[in-house]
């Protein structure tokens, strides 16, 4: 792949016996992605199968900027979660359908998006359990998913805790669009992204708190405390305090009494291997189990 510090296509390269283009997600730099866009045109791309941040990245790009767009079928994400503002942009921008899918390196669960919006299981990948500890939950309940692989016949993994969290749907209805696979409901992140209320809750679904009319091109949620959370922010252009404010007051509406730090930045840090997570919990476990104290001390980090 291209060194990340090329300014200059190519930044991607073409796989000519699986006629498969891979695309860098280091360079997605606004002055960048019309190179993106003219390649996915040159090798007639019929679909694009990419991080969600990665695929939001672009196509915020192309509706700022009214960027002309090659014609695709489906928008497929992988690797990290799919919000509801991150699938209108995406959906928007390219003009067509966009699909969830969940799995992970260790490949001991799978599952894709049908055209009704229900991630499908895939049955041979993986079996899937959801337990509150080591019990069962019920159908709606959020728990931790716990796969046993069967595919992995040299390294098999069983009853393998993989730190997602998520739940069966709260009736067992058949899907609209024909497939009898089961249902998984949506996965609500890692088990270590989920946040601690002062008041001893736990909150997993923070995709709410940013709305797609809001003025920002990326953002991160890190509690560094049960009462102190901070809002790594890439503005968009138009940004107002307005859009601060309601950052804010979204965030404590699920969280109750906490301290917001807004932290604007001009792109939010990656892993090393390319992924944006969008929620961080630095809470310890002491921390996360006692619901009313805060023993480390506030860290300046400017």
């Amino acid at each position: 792949m291209a060194p990340v510090a090329r300014r200059r296509p190519p930044f991607w390269v073409w796989n000519s016996s699986l006629n498969q283009l891979y695309l860098s997600s280091y360079h997605l730099a606004p002055d960048l992605i019309p190179d993106y866009l003219r390649a996915l045109r040159s090798y007639k791309v019929r679909y694009l199968i990419g991080f969600t941040s990665a695929l939001y990245t672009i196509a915020r790009e192309i509706l700022e900027t009214k960027l002309d767009v090659p014609q695709l079928k489906v928008i497929i994400t992988n690797a990290e979660p799919l919000f509801d503002h991150q699938r209108e942009a995406i959906a928007a921008a390219f003009h067509c359908p966009v699909r969830e899918t969940y799995g992970m390196a260790e490949i001991v669960a799978g599952a894709s998006e049908c055209e009704a919006g229900r991630l499908h299981l895939w049955p041979d990948a993986g079996i899937v359990e959801v337990l509150d500890g080591d019990q069962p939950v019920a159908n709606g309940e959020v728990g931790d998913l716990i796969c046993t692989g069967l595919i992995n016949a040299d390294m098999p993994l069983v009853r393998y805790r993989v730190g997602d969290r998520g739940n069966w749907p709260p009736t067992a209805d058949s899907c609209p669009c024909g497939r009898t696979l089961p249902v998984l409901g949506p996965i609500e992140g890692r088990t270590d992204d989920v946040l601690y209320t002062s008041d001893g809750r736990t909150v997993g679904i923070l995709a709410p708190v940013f709305k797609s009319d809001l003025r920002i091109r990326e953002a991160q949620i890190v509690q560094e405390r049960r009462d102190l959370i901070r809002v790594r922010i890439v503005p968009a252009p138009g940004f107002t305090d307005a859009d601060g404010r309601t950052i804010i007051s979204n965030v404590k509406a699920r969280m109750g009494a906490v301290t917001v730090v807004l932290e604007p930045l001009s792109a939010i840090p990656r892993s090393a291997n390319g992924k944006f997570r969008s929620v961080i919990c630095e809470l310890s476990g002491e921390e996360k189990h006692s619901p009313h104290k805060n023993p480390r001390p506030v860290l300046s980090r400017r």
